[in-house]
């Protein structure tokens, strides 16, 4: 299959993104690099309540029938059908939905979903798949994944289906950790119809990262699809260390890391001397954006923009405050 590139021209910016300038909480850079930390005892991560779907990591429940979305299942011959309240979107050979995930890349394709999360959204097969009506062939492309297989690509996004859709025309993966949505065929995020969320039906696109004024928090940290953005209070500031591992990123997806101009209202280094721009590269070789050397995460059940269902739970997360504060928690 002749592989759609599109311009390299953020290659640089993406490189710059990963960068890491100075240390956290210190009066000078250690020898070594700041964000390799020992992962803390894990910590209470709340409930998302029954139905909410996986984010980043995390095995989705099985299905009562053996999955259509199994990653043996080839593309076939794609085409566009109709979903409610979605729109247009790219379905393979069985009528099952293909979907897109934030946390890749298009320019260069790459995919970021591996391990326990290509078991929840197996990724689609490059081999035989073809264009069907209403598809442009020349946006369909592959992506070499980490372990040497080939991955379809729509306009340079790797495409994936989701475990829990089992029948022709679910779209259960829609918005699940507002991260990943249903292809359309222009290789955009299908949106749900007046769901308010960026990039959609014409809507302005947001920032990577901005601020709201919540009527009820007050001015809070939102992400390029308007959802809320949580810190960790057991997560340790300096040196950096993570107590939000394997379960609990099913329900609270890391955010992915952000230019430092793709930001509105954000100090991202925080007001503390000689701390800089860092990108956190976690244990379990995750890299996460912080502010000011605080881990940052959206939450599972958040399911549009505007929600906070995130905040205070379990004691220990809080929305965050553009400066890294906690939203009606002290800082321990």
């Amino acid at each position: 299959m002749k592989t759609s590139w599109r311009s390299a021209s953020l290659v640089a910016s993406a490189a710059a993104v990963l960068a890491l300038t100075t240390a956290c909480g210190q009066d000078s850079p250690p020898a070594a690099s700041q964000n390799v930390g020992a992962t803390a005892a894990p910590g209470d991560y709340g409930s998302i309540g029954a139905g909410t779907g996986n984010g980043v990591g995390g095995t989705a429940s099985s299905p009562a029938a053996p999955s259509a979305s199994s990653p043996s299942n080839p593309a076939g011959k794609l085409s566009v059908s109709t979903a409610d309240e979605v729109g247009k979107v790219v379905t393979d050979s069985l009528g099952l939905t293909l979907y897109r995930f934030d946390q890749d890349t298009e320019q260069p394709p790459k995919s970021n979903c591996d391990g326990d999360c290509a078991k929840t959204w197996p990724p689609v097969p490059a081999d035989d798949a073809e264009a069907g009506e209403g598809i442009d062939k020349a946006l369909l492309g592959s992506v070499t994944r980490a372990d040497g297989t080939k991955q379809l690509t729509v306009g340079g996004w790797p495409a994936y289906r989701y475990a829990k859709d089992v029948n022709a025309g679910d779209v259960k993966g829609q918005g699940v950790g507002g991260k990943w949505y249903a292809l359309a065929p222009d290789g955009k995020k299908a949106q749900e119809g007046g769901a308010g969320a960026a990039g959609g039906g014409g809507a302005e696109a947001l920032p990577g990262l901005s601020t709201r004024n919540d009527s009820k928090l007050g001015e809070i940290v939102i992400d390029k699809n308007g959802m809320t953005v949580y810190r960790f209070m057991k997560d340790s500031q300096w040196p950096m260390k993570t107590a939000c591992t394997g379960d609990c990123l099913e329900k609270w997806p890391v955010i992915a890391p952000v230019d430092e101009k793709d930001t509105k209202g954000i100090d991202l280094q925080g007001s503390t001397p000689n701390r800089g721009y860092v990108v956190f590269d976690r244990p379990d070789g995750i890299k996460q954006q912080t502010i000011d050397c605080i881990p940052i995460y959206t939450f599972a059940g958040d399911k549009k923009a505007g929600d906070t269902n995130g905040q205070g739970v379990g004691g220990t997360w809080y929305a965050i405050r553009p400066d890294g504060k906690p939203v009606g928690a002290s800082e321990k």
